[in-house]
């Protein structure tokens, strides 16, 4: 007798790291192996959309009065501001996809993360990607070209507070090879997608099973 796939209920997987260790990388990686599966969280600010941003596709983006609205009526899993503009997590968004059995992949701070552990704890799997030593997070960011000495110097400050807040993530990657960081992306994500709780159709199944023995 062939059965349905197991429904399941889908995921929260928080990536974060300092500027530099490779996370986007990872991100990119995984998003490009796992369409079906996994989508970038789309978040809603009130910046202005720069050339070749698209609304609803790299952000939504809105007024100040539409966001601040929104936050306080308790729609935003999580917000922040930055450079002066506000960042946020749409509820609705999130939990319907989660409740379609979509993953949703977040790239974002140790505050965004915390603010999602207080909402949806038992949904969130958090990632900290961390750099193989302090001094080849200098190269990395050094070798990008982009940036000035006094920038690189300031993410250098930055990424010290960053790096202080890794024991409060799930897990741990020290970046010393992407292929071998992202295999361990990829067996977290799968480890996580077979939790038991995760599953939401198991219970049926099993009982399905115990009637046919």
């Amino acid at each position: 007798m062939n059965r349905e796939p197991l429904k399941r209920r889908g995921l929260l997987l928080v990536l974060s790291s300092p500027s530099g260790a490779g996370k986007t990388t990872l991100a990119k990686r995984l998003l490009a192996a796992e369409q079906e599966n996994l989508h970038m969280s789309v978040s809603v600010t009130t910046r202005a959309p720069r050339p070749g941003e698209v609304d609803g596709r790299d952000y939504t983006f809105l007024d100040t009065t539409r966001f601040t609205a929104l936050r306080d009526a308790g729609g935003l899993l999580e917000w922040a501001v930055v450079f002066g503009n506000y960042y946020g997590t749409e509820r609705s968004q999130i939990e319907a996809a989660i409740a379609r059995g979509h993953d949703v992949l977040f790239d974002i701070d140790w505050q965004g993360a915390r603010q999602l552990a207080e909402r949806m704890p038992h949904d969130l799997v958090r990632v900290f990607i961390l750099p193989p030593s302090g001094r080849a997070l200098e190269e990395r960011l050094r070798s990008r070209n982009a940036d000035s000495d006094d920038i690189v110097a300031k993410r250098m400050a930055k990424a010290a507070d960053e790096i202080s807040h890794w024991p409060e993530y799930d897990y741990v990657i020290v970046n010393h090879d992407v292929d071998e960081s992202y295999r361990a992306l990829t067996a977290i994500l799968t480890a996580e997608r077979l939790k038991r709780e995760r599953q939401t159709g198991l219970s049926d199944f099993v009982r399905d099973i115990e009637r046919e023995l």
